[in-house]
């Protein structure tokens, strides 16, 4: 349900942004809204304690961004606060992030990889990316997870390619039992 209100809210301000041709600006305010937000934890504890009112806390949104944000992206944290969903927030936010970069074309590739990579193994996967995928530019992130042994899992969205050896085996693993099953 959360992932729903995110998505559906998300959606929203990524077509006001869109439809004001405020795409950029928009991204920007809200990257600097959120890191101003995660610095400050008590205003978000404020906005979402049961105990103050909704037109008290408002009045707080006014008082502390009024001339300070866009007034669509206020109007948009007094529409979270008035359908009781402020506490959504990061949620909206991520998933107006990630819809701002697949309008802009730029794809987030996670990589897990049982060693750190080079400089250049990482360029040359980024290389692969761009080329078998349909985005302009790529975000990458690296992890490194022991787990896999060998290889790699590549994630972009929902799609996940894995390569890894671990993958491999547990492949093999059961195989050999459906094969032994007959």
């Amino acid at each position: 349900m959360a992932k729903l209100v995110a998505n559906t809210y998300g959606e929203a301000l990524f077509s006001l942004a869109v439809e004001e041709n405020k795409v950029d600006a928009l991204y920007e305010e809200a990257l600097s809204l959120s890191g101003i937000l995660k610095e400050n934890p008590d205003f978000d504890t404020l906005m979402n304690h049961p105990k103050i009112t909704s037109e008290e806390k408002e009045k707080v949104l006014e008082e502390v961004f009024d001339g300070r944000i866009s007034r669509e992206l206020e109007g948009f944290l007094k529409l979270l606060l008035a359908n009781d969903r402020y506490k959504d927030l990061d949620k909206v936010l991520e998933f107006f992030f990630g819809r701002v970069k697949e309008y802009k074309g730029i794809g987030i590739a996670w990589v897990s990889s049982a060693l750190p990579l080079s400089d250049a193994q990482k360029a040359a996967v980024e290389k692969k990316l761009l080329e078998t995928a349909k985005y302009k530019k790529m975000e990458m992130h690296y992890e490194t997870d022991e787990s896999l042994i060998g290889g790699m899992v590549i994630r972009i969205g929902d799609r996940v390619v894995n390569s890894s050896i671990s993958y491999k085996l547990d492949s093999l693993k059961r195989s050999l039992l459906d094969s032994q099953a007959v």
